[in-house]
């Protein structure tokens, strides 16, 4: 896998999800004592892409940074039923309390990084990118988007905040898709300006208009063909709405530059991941 940045928030994430699960304290562990050491391993249950291992070691770094865990397979690495991941070695307390949490962490970027790769090896000689959406899961905006790129996929823009996808009702309210991009040049020059369209008309007028990108919405096959041709290189093409496995090989075939794919973290089945522990006397 490239190598590819982890976000900057990493370490708050795991610090709200360590806080919204310990809480004022883990009672049932602190029923085993204190001084009591335990090893542990991670096994995957089914086959999946490896995704979040850095989210994984710093629930532990928080909770305890004296826990050892060494990796046996790398972030983005395809993984078997029955594959041990990591080992671990540490405080048996610790090693509880944060098992959950770890493991939530993991088994959901798994899942993103998983879907993601089946997409982008349906497609993978079309010369068309898989994107992901703002369908997140609230909180894991940043998590969720390493792992569309831990899977092969690319990330559309982060938030509202870096991009312009003006979509039918920014339309409705600006008057019309010209005034729309006119304002948005005004607003922020040299900013990408998308535009949502839903027919071979309003494609001619975001192309008139200058938008650097189109989103296709819901364009059946035909109609994807014909902009791409109506198109001819003018903007970046985006096709989305309702694409499945079934069917986005064919979308890529018409031509467009994207395919953007709200599943890949809206429809999240964590991959099954188990946590056991070896006791030991001290």
């Amino acid at each position: 896998m490239a190598n590819i940045s982890l976000p900057t928030d990493l370490k708050t994430v795991v610090q709200h999800a360590l806080a919204e699960d310990v809480g004022s304290g883990d009672i049932t562990a602190a029923l085993i004592p204190a001084h009591t050491q335990s090893s542990a391993h991670v096994i995957s249950r089914e086959r999946a892409v490896l995704c979040g291992s850095a989210w994984f070691d710093e629930v532990f770094r928080q909770l305890d940074d004296t826990v050892n865990i060494r990796w046996l397979s790398n972030e983005g690495d395809a993984i078997a039923a029955n594959q041990t991941l990591c080992t671990l070695t540490g405080n048996a307390r610790q090693l509880l309390t944060g098992e959950r949490t770890a493991l939530n962490f993991l088994q959901t970027l798994s899942a993103t990084a998983t879907r993601t790769h089946e997409f982008v090896e349906l497609i993978a000689d079309t010369g068309t990118q898989i994107l992901d959406t703002r369908k997140t899961l609230p909180g894991l905006r940043s998590a969720q988007k390493y792992a569309v790129t831990c899977g092969g996929g690319c990330n559309h823009r982060t938030g509202l905040f870096d991009a312009f996808l003006i979509k039918e009702n920014h339309i409705l309210a600006a008057g019309s898709i010209a005034t729309a991009v006119a304002a948005a040049r005004q607003q922020k020059p040299g900013f990408t300006v998308e535009i949502e369209v839903e027919n071979l008309d309003e494609v001619q007028q975001a192309l008139r208009a200058g938008a650097d990108q189109l989103l296709l919405d819901n364009m059946d096959l035909d109609t994807l063909r014909a902009a791409v041709q109506l198109t001819a290189g003018q903007a970046k093409l985006e096709a989305s709405g309702n694409v499945s496995l079934d069917s986005v090989r064919a979308i890529a075939e018409t031509g467009v530059d994207f395919i953007s794919v709200g599943a890949l973290t809206k429809h999240v089945q964590a991959v099954d991941l188990s946590m056991r522990l070896l006791f030991e006397e001290n």
